[in-house]
């Protein structure tokens, strides 16, 4: 609306000032009320002027300080559009008398047509104008105030000259004073247009010098205002049909260049369907790419996310991945446009890009047997090129449009950089990928791409978590070889010995640990790598962890317990406890394990807490105990148990079969051939299945008297067996380091203190057989002569003195020391 007012006031002032310059003395009744109207809106503008910030042209900052706002403009346009803005009758009072009659204060308004270009470039630029129509009426709007002054100009020089027949409109018209102010206005228009378009004067011509002098400037004048009017319409012209004319030329380029080199009619249609789709595209405005292009990368993120964002995420290569990454592609993806038929990808093409089908649909199709065979179509949503593009191989199919389709196209080296950083990111891609090979039953490429995985050919980032969750023992050393954090968790804080735990995978486990991966991680829910072995009951992982010095009282054993308990699982508990975990932990909550084997009624848990010191009396932070909890669901049995209960821990001793164990295996994967060590006699080990496990030998720390120092000393204070002895020993570790291990074994119990020599078995079990053939008894615990308890084979070293303690003589339990047989 204030544009609309804005203009209507130039467009009056443009018409109204010279006309009263050249026909009227003064101006009345209407025409003087409607030009003081038309001043005081103007007056009005002034004030604003104060109030409107500008743009500095030499740091180009908006300034809105008010007082720059009013010295700008009062040291510049102020004086000139307040002398503009004065009502005719005050200016006639204040200007001098030569002037007054003249009317050449009404002239001074035309300062505000400087105004009238800054309008039209505003209108140019305004999309709701079409600039075409806005030139043309530039350009009419100039012609048109060109000829209105000069008609008042003629008519002006011709009104107050000395004889009035002398003049241009008195030699025609003998009277033309007393004529009407329509006739007169009409010929002076006349005689001005055709003063302007140089077609001959007729019965008007100059008649005295003035009128001369005043043609002939105006005729200059004319030259350059039909230059200006010829060149801006030949632009508009010529902006409209240039597209066409390229697009002829090009076509044209296109035929001849086809049937020079003679090339198959179908090439030739596709290349004269992809220039022509290319002109109607730029015709149309359909081709988005220029026009992102031309946008800084902000807003062509924004653009991009909101044309085809909730399109990449339903892909199926991308199902799953974090937005910050699906962002990023969806950012670097070009959207394409294909008319019909058009080959988007050739089968057997190098795997540069992968396309995305936004709109339309492609045939997918194999060159088999000297013909085209089409064996699938694409739709929205559909990926193509993507399965060439990450396995490293030419393109399976060509890829041809049916009708108009858009694509978004990813470049290969775009995407490979944006998934670098997002290592997480890139190994759900692979999976997706892998699945998908499956479910499309490609067994060979399937084969081929998990071939180039399990040896690292793969430039996608893989983490060392998709590599344990595939048990892919062969991936895992790659990825470790090239530096990876052994220690790298998930977003859920799961390290890859807590998935190779879980999953059960030696191989996998020994491979972390032997590169550094910490045996006490803990995920975020206070999990470790132990507990995650004991819950999914495999043991020789957790033999693997233990002997590495992973203890499960470095995760959250409260938790443990309870989670035992409400599995019902008393043999987990009792392994939480011989690991050294205290069952009597409560969790984070407050609760204890007792808690929940009330709550799950189970007596024979609650017994077996009870024997472990469980305090009954312990609240949870809700002020349960676990005494209120059996009254309150009234477990009777439970109470009962609570009234007779001692509060005295009995420790249980719990005794865990030994795994019997197999010969270590050469360093090999077991994706590859095994390869077995020999025995003594030559002939290959039996062992079954070659695993990481079995390739790490058994360590054992030299004891003091296999030193230099312990022979030494042996030498010195000690008699000459014992030199003869260590000297033994000191050359079986130098000729065969599978030399036999010596230790001492004897039994308080039957008074046997110096005890016996033996050798070392390979298994406790075999130890604990050991003290039943020598003293008679059954040994149920190994104690070393300081009375510390040996719970492991691996424990024991060359020279050692071991104690068996027993529950009684054979087939007499003895209880005297507390002990229970489980």
């Amino acid at each position: 609306m204030g544009l609309e007012m804005h203009s209507k006031k130039i467009i009056y002032t443009a018409w109204v000032s010279p006309f009263e310059f050249g026909f009227l003395d003064r101006p009345e009744g209407l025409l003087g009320i409607t030009d003081n109207a038309v001043n005081g809106f103007f007056a009005i503008d002034i004030i604003l002027t104060f109030f409107v910030a500008y743009l500095d042209k030499t740091t180009y900052l908006i300034v809105d300080n008010r007082n720059q706002i009013a010295w700008k403009y009062a040291s510049s346009w102020l004086v000139f559009d307040v002398i503009s803005t004065l009502p005719s009758e005050l200016a006639r009072k204040i200007s001098p008398t030569p002037l007054r009659s003249c009317g050449l204060f009404n002239m001074l308004r035309l300062w505000r047509l400087r105004r009238v270009s800054a309008l039209f470039a505003r209108l140019e630029k305004d999309r709701n104008f079409n600039y075409f129509w806005v030139r043309c009426a530039k350009l009419i709007c100039v012609t048109l105030f060109a000829v209105h002054c000069a008609g008042c100009f003629y008519y002006l020089l011709a009104a107050h000259y000395r004889n009035p027949k002398k003049t241009w409109i008195g030699a025609s018209m003998d009277d033309f004073l007393h004529e009407s102010l329509w006739i007169r206005y009409v010929t002076s228009i006349y005689w001005s247009i055709t003063t302007l378009t140089t077609v001959g004067y007729g019965d008007l011509y100059a008649q005295n010098t003035r009128e001369m002098v005043f043609d002939t400037f105006y005729m200059l004048f004319n030259l350059g205002l039909t230059a200006y009017l010829i060149g801006n319409m030949t632009n508009l012209v010529v902006h409209g049909t240039s597209k066409t004319r390229e697009f002829r030329d090009t076509i044209q380029a296109a035929s001849n260049f086809a049937q020079r080199n003679h090339l198959p009619a179908r090439l030739q249609d596709q290349m004269l369907a992809h220039l022509s789709l290319k002109y109607r595209t730029d015709s149309e405005g359909l081709q988005q790419k220029e026009t992102l292009n031309s946008l800084p990368k902000a807003i062509r993120s924004s653009i991009s996310h909101f044309l085809f964002y909730s399109l990449v995420d339903k892909v199926y290569l991308f199902r799953g991945v974090s937005n910050d990454l699906l962002f990023q592609l969806v950012s670097e993806m070009k959207a394409e446009y294909f008319p019909p038929k058009e080959d988007v990808i050739l089968q057997n093409e190098a795997p540069t890009d992968f396309y995305i089908l936004v709109t339309g649909a492609v045939e997918l199709l194999v060159f088999k047997n000297g013909t085209e065979q089409v064996i699938g179509e694409a739709k929205t949503g559909d990926l193509c090129g993507e399965i060439g593009v990450l396995c490293y191989r030419p393109q399976l199919f060509t890829m041809r449009a049916k009708r108009l389709c858009q694509l978004l196209r990813m470049n290969r080296t775009t995407f490979l950089n944006i998934v670098q950083a997002n290592v997480g990111d890139g190994t759900i891609i692979m999976n997706n990928l892998l699945q998908h090979l499956k479910e499309q039953i490609m067994e060979g490429v399937l084969l081929e791409t998990e071939n180039m995985l399990a040896h690292g050919r793969m430039d996608l980032p893989l983490s060392l978590c998709f590599a344990t969750l595939r048990g892919d023992d062969l991936l895992l050393d790659q990825l470790l070889r090239r530096g990876l954090d052994p220690n790298e968790s998930d977003n859920n804080g799961r390290s890859a010995l807590h998935i190779a735990a879980s999953k059960g995978s030696e191989n996998c486990v020994l491979l972390l640990l032997d590169y550094g991966a910490s045996p006490n991680s803990r995920d975020l829910e206070g999990n470790v790598p132990i507990w995650e072995a004991m819950m999914a009951d495999h043991e020789p992982v957790v033999k693997i962890l233990a002997d590495n010095g992973a203890t499960i009282s470095s995760g959250d054993v409260g938790q443990f317990s309870c989670t035992a308990v409400e599995q019902n699982n008393l043999e987990l508990l009792k392994k939480i406890l011989y690991h050294g975990g205290d069952v009597t932990l409560p969790k984070s909550n407050g609760s204890t394990a007792l808690h929940v084997a009330v709550c799950e009624g189970n007596t024979e848990i609650v017994k077996f807490l009870l024997d472990q010191g469980t305090n009954i009396d312990k609240p949870d932070i809700h002020g349960w105990t676990p005494r209120d909890l059996a009254d309150q669901q009234g477990h009777e049995d439970i109470k009962t148990l609570f009234q007779s209960h001692k509060a005295v821990k009995t420790q249980y001793f719990v005794v865990i079969p030994e795994q019997k164990r197999e010969n270590k295996v050469s360093g090999r994967f077991t994706s590859e051939p095994t390869i077995y060590p020999m025995s003594r006699d030559g002939s290959s080990g039996g062992v079954t299945e070659g695993t990481w496990r079995q390739s790490r030998p058994r360590h054992r720390t030299s004891n003091f008297h296999n030193s230099l120092f312990g022979i030494m000393s042996a030498a010195n204070g000690g008699n000459d067996n014992d030199l003869l002895s260590s000297i033994d020993q000191t050359k079986c570790a130098e000729t065969d380091r599978d030399c036999p291990i010596r230790v001492t074994v004897s039994c308080l119990e039957k008074g046997d203190v110096k005890g016996k020599l033996v050798l070392l078995p390979q298994s406790f079990q075999e130890l604990l057989e050991i003290g039943a053939k020598k003293f008679g008894l059954l040994a149920t615990k190994v104690l070393t002569k300081d009375g510390a308890e040996i719970d492991d084979i691996e424990l024991i070293r060359d020279g050692d003195h071991l104690v068996f303690v027993s529950d009684g003589e054979m087939g007499e339990p003895n209880c005297q020391n507390g002990g229970v047989l489980s």
